[in-house]
């Protein structure tokens, strides 16, 4: 039996992708050099079509990591010499705050319940923030800060470092509120892990350019200044993941083609379904109770305890859900609700839960 991946991260392929791996396959993509003109070509058009699907600002650099865990260090490095400010309400946003007293930055938090948002007008920014660290979309607890919100931080002063992991490209990202956007693919891309990307605002950059300056370290080799040069080539600052590169550009142009507009509808419409079956569920319900803090690319469902019994049973019937984290393993799953998910599957979930 064929299974449908609802996990939420790595996930279920977006349906081009073999089709792209066996082109890359024929023409010996994963064999070119990184410093070569082949590998040029895959970078010019991967950046090309991220631009134009995420709306990124000509003069914002794109940078291609190992993770996206591997990007927060970086964006601490570069761009604090010492106080970081961030909101924590998951352990995504805190392991961004851990990473950050792990490098020795005088770290602050402002830390909700989990399953809450944030009162963003009762937040007080500490006077020496340099940047602030937001979590968009928590992964583990299904929490979305809504867009509008964001700006607010940005006209605070510091720099803002935004946590899209989970939400882009559905999430219409505004630049100008966000210095530091960043990504992993195996999420709403649908492809395999392995590849982070960080959007960088002149600001960011000219900050970490700055302290550079001064003396302060912001790494070795991985460095914004230093990526930026090989990046000015359509190169990368060491070996790179090439297949997931070429990957990444496909399916943005798949995107591109189908439309923005169209997957993020498409979104919507499928977590509308899905929430408002479990809102009328007479066991199963949405752990974010408040609307509009409720993710809808990734959906946490309370299962009072029944997740062992659960996860096994639609894996019986073909389809499978995350866990629920961290300490809610046992009492939550997860179902993500990206593009390579289809309504149809969605709804062929839900007729399955009807039955249990």
């Amino acid at each position: 039996m064929k299974k449908v991946y609802f996990t939420v991260g790595p996930t279920q392929l977006y349906p081009t992708v073999k089709e792209h791996i066996n082109t890359a396959i024929r023409e010996d993509v994963a064999s070119i050099s990184h410093r070569g003109k082949g590998f040029v070509d895959v970078y010019k058009q991967t950046t090309d079509n991220l631009r134009k699907l995420m709306g990124i600002p000509p003069d914002y650099h794109i940078f291609f990591l190992g993770s996206a865990t591997e990007v927060m260090e970086r964006i601490i490095q570069n761009t604090v010499k010492s106080h970081s400010f961030h909101l924590v309400n998951g352990a995504f946003s805190k392991k961004f705050f851990t990473i950050a007293l792990q490098l020795g930055k005088m770290a602050e938090k402002i830390e909700v319940p989990l399953g809450r948002g944030f009162d963003i007008k009762s937040i007080k920014i500490p006077e020496q923030t340099e940047c602030i660290c937001i979590t968009q979309n928590e992964t583990s607890t299904g929490v979305a800060m809504p867009v509008e919100d964001i700006s607010y931080f940005a006209m605070t002063g510091p720099l803002v470092a935004l946590d899209v992991v989970s939400s882009a490209p559905f999430v219409k990202v505004d630049f100008k509120s966000a210095d530091l956007t960043f990504f992993s693919v195996q999420k709403l891309f649908g492809l395999p892990a392995g590849l982070g990307v960080l959007i960088v605002s002149p600001k960011a950059f000219e900050k970490s350019k700055n302290l550079f300056e001064r003396g302060i370290s912001i790494g070795s080799y991985h460095n914004f200044l230093v990526m930026e040069e090989y990046s000015r080539k359509y190169q990368v600052h060491e070996t790179p993941n090439v297949l997931g590169i070429y990957l990444l550009g496909k399916v943005c142009n798949d995107f591109l083609e189908k439309g923005i507009d169209t997957i993020r509808k498409e979104t919507e419409e499928k977590a509308r379904v899905l929430y408002e079956y479990f809102d009328n569920h007479a066991k199963y319900k949405p752990s974010v109770s408040e609307k509009k803090f409720r993710s809808l690319t990734t959906i946490v469902i309370d299962t009072q305890g029944e997740t062992a019994k659960i996860l096994p049973y639609l894996e019986r019937k073909g389809f499978i859900v995350s866990s629920g984290y961290g300490e809610f393993k046992e009492n939550q799953i997860r179902i993500a609700n990206f593009p390579s998910i289809s309504l149809e599957d969605a709804e062929r979930l839900l007729g399955v839960f009807a039955s249990t």
